[in-house]
């Protein structure tokens, strides 16, 4: 048997093995990560409101109110008022009957497919979806089937192939690490047709997508009811933490019953909802931090593309540069690292082998000096790296 640390050798020698970076400030486009100023291009705070002052009052005045912890699960003595004033907000917010807090947006996909189907049952999952979603799939015990990224026609022909049990079909909104969006209408006519449910990862889509911040169903304009079952993180646009799933009374109340991250968890802090409260209304009062978002999109596209960078084509907020290489992937990110500029290098398992990449995220308080110095930095190190 292999020792663990032989195994650790071995990830280091093909450059995957991954390191924690220490943070000593805010979460903001300016931090200081190891010791080092550096301007970030890889947080999801894409609203930049995880250090939004008015977010910090909240959450303090949360603290005053409630205590640090919440002491239970949600079904012991942890669900204060706090949360429950939440889960109604974001509920009328997205436009659905019921909305249920989960602590992390892992539970959350976990839970409702451990709580939806079973042995004889199916999931069926976009290939390049989260591993969250992945592992749900796996864990609960119904068959597992994979179809090509955003291709609903093999999804179709793969639902069609199962004449039994139940049928669920779970995929990302804005997938993660591409940053390009799902075939939101044509996944619901299909489930529909299928009988199957479709539940939608909106991880990465709540609070910026759609005229007013609500995400992927008001972007692609469709009806809460053709997706009856939506997922989303609170720890990215919203800047605080947790998940939510909306859905009809029916779907919340068997996931408080039967979802096991639910069930055996302890609820998240009171103070974090009353924190996240201020940001929903922030998302949706103040509509000029989603604009400066698309602003910040548009304006790096635009020069990316002046600058000659071969771009995804993602209209979000993430903007991964495939290299390829692992090794010149890891390179660039420190060689940008060296130059005072913080983006992540994404390698195998977590995308495809033979697209690593630099995945970059714009947030709304990204300056234009900021994008500028990006882009003519990575033009000019991967110039460099064509020429060694």
């Amino acid at each position: 048997m292999k020792s663990l640390k032989t195994q650790l050798e071995e990830r280091k020698k093909i450059h995957l093995y991954r390191s924690r970076r220490i943070s000593e400030s805010p979460q903001q486009t300016e931090m200081i990560i190891d010791g080092r100023k550096v301007i970030s291009f890889c947080s999801n705070d894409y609203l930049g409101l995880a250090n939004h002052s008015g977010v910090k009052k909240a959450f303090i005045k949360g603290i005053e109110q409630y205590g640090v912890g919440s002491g239970a699960a949600h079904l012991i003595n942890g669900h204060t008022k706090a949360h429950h004033e939440l889960e109604d907000a974001l509920a009328e917010f997205t436009g659905y009957p019921r909305a249920l807090l989960f602590s992390t947006g892992y539970m959350a996909n976990l839970g409702v497919a451990q709580s939806l189907v079973g042995r004889g049952d199916s999931i069926f999952e976009d290939r390049l979806n989260h591993a969250s979603l992945i592992d749900g799939g796996l864990l609960s015990g119904a068959r597992l089937i994979r179809y090509a990224h955003n291709d609903t026609n093999q999804l179709d022909e793969k639902l069609s192939s199962r004449e039994s049990g139940e049928k669920l079909v779970m995929s990302d909104a804005v997938f993660s690490m591409d940053g390009d969006i799902a075939e939101t209408k044509g996944l619901a006519k299909i489930c529909q047709r299928h009988d199957a449910w479709l539940m939608l990862d909106d991880a990465h889509g709540f609070g910026v997508l759609g005229e007013h911040g609500k995400g992927i169903l008001e972007h692609t304009r469709t009806p809460p009811d053709d997706v009856p079952i939506y997922m989303a993180t609170l720890g990215k646009a919203a800047g605080t933490a947790g998940a939510f799933i909306a859905g009809n009374d029916a779907l919340i109340e068997t996931l408080i019953q039967q979802a096991k991250t639910y069930v055996y968890t302890t609820a998240q802090p009171p103070a974090t909802a009353v924190a996240t409260m201020e940001s929903l209304r922030l998302i949706k009062d103040e509509p000029h931090h989603r604009n400066n978002l698309r602003s910040n999109i548009a304006y790096f596209q635009q020069y990316a593309e002046e600058s000659g960078l071969k771009m995804s084509g993602s209209e979000t907020a993430i903007q991964p540069i495939i290299i390829g290489d692992v090794e010149k992937t890891i390179q660039l990110s420190e060689d940008l690292l060296d130059a005072g500029l913080l983006v992540t290098a994404i390698r195998p398992p977590t995308v495809p082998k033979g697209t690593a990449r630099l995945r970059i995220t714009l947030s709304a308080t990204h300056t234009k000096a900021q994008i500028e110095r990006l882009i003519e930095n990575i033009t000019r190190l991967t110039a460099a790296s064509q020429t060694r």
